[in-house]
């Protein structure tokens, strides 16, 4: 590392790598706060090394679990969230002068996609159009993409699934996140790095209700019939039944808090339909209001991994 250099923490460190700085902090993985800003978990790294070499010391303590900051990390830290709260009221000023994005948007999601990522893009949408009345429907994917096709929401955000009907409906690439096998800690997979769709089937698995058509399918491939252990409708259920040692089940990743991990082996799910691709669905054929474009700009406005690279001042 070098020495601390306001020039260069001007010039090098965008706004972007500081908030994937305190959301490092926030999540207590650098992995977690990639798949919050919707960048890889490569790119992700490389930022925080760069600022830390720009500092000219270390900002994150790294350990088994995680990451918490460093002293000085919890000086920037405090300095940092200054800089945002400044943002936000500037923000807020400037909008004052000026009526904005009015009217009403509806959003169509599943609870898996809406808690680790679009509670928060509505979040910072909400402070940014506060004239445009948000309206949310939490529901499964076909309904998703029906409710979106038939003009009852105006942005559909789902996981790509198996025999998915997207008639009448545009499609636009939005995330990547992957499903994980979580084990109970002591299991015989939980020494294990990962395991396959048929090395599970033999065990009580624990499936909730939107994994259904995936398990199904992949059973199918097999040529094995897929018979659950338990049915349930919430992961945190599920994973409450895996720490309970009463089986195994299959999450997204991103549910999976570092609180989730006591009790519990996360494994990878060596499938090529573990990667679960999350896309947006507007109306095919129908112009977007200026709240919904506002809405589908925002969540496509990601940087790319450019902005990793640093530039010798």
């Amino acid at each position: 590392m070098g020495t601390f250099n306001r020039l260069h923490l001007i010039r090098q460190v965008d706004l972007f790598t500081l908030r994937l700085f305190l959301s490092s902090i926030e999540e207590q993985q650098i992995g977690r706060a990639a798949i919050r800003e919707n960048i890889a978990a490569s790119t992700a790294t490389k930022r925080i090394q760069v600022l830390e070499d720009i500092a000219g010391i270390q900002l994150l303590e790294r350990g088994p679990k995680g990451v918490v900051p460093s002293p000085a990390g919890a000086v920037l830290a405090r300095y940092v969230r200054q800089i945002f709260d400044s943002l936000e009221d500037m923000r807020s000023e400037i909008s004052s002068f000026t009526q904005g994005v009015r009217g009403e948007l509806t959003i169509a999601s599943a609870r898996t996609i809406i808690v680790p990522f679009l509670a928060r893009e509505m979040g910072d949408y909400s402070r940014e159009f506060p004239l445009v009345e948000l309206a949310l429907h939490d529901v499964e994917n076909a309904d998703i993409v029906r409710q979106v096709a038939h003009g009852e929401a105006d942005v559909g955000v789902f996981a790509a699934a198996y025999g998915l009907d997207l008639d009448g409906v545009d499609v636009t690439p939005y995330r990547r996140d992957r499903l994980v096998v979580v084990v109970p800690r002591g299991h015989l997979l939980s020494e294990r790095p990962g395991v396959t769709f048929q090395e599970l089937l033999p065990e009580k698995l624990i499936a909730v209700t939107s994994m259904f058509g995936a398990f199904r399918a992949a059973a199918r491939r097999l040529e094995r019939e897929f018979e659950p252990g338990y049915h349930v409708r919430s992961a945190s259920v599920a994973l409450s039944l895996v720490q309970a040692g009463l089986g195994v089940t299959v999450q997204p990743e991103c549910l999976l808090t570092r609180e989730d991990l006591d009790g519990v082996a996360v494994l990878e799910l060596a499938e090529p339909w573990a990667v679960r691709k999350i896309h947006i669905a507007t109306a095919h054929g129908r112009a977007l209001s200026p709240a919904a474009r506002a809405f589908l700009n925002q969540l496509l406005d990601r940087p790319g991994d450019h902005g990793a690279q640093r530039r010798d001042a």
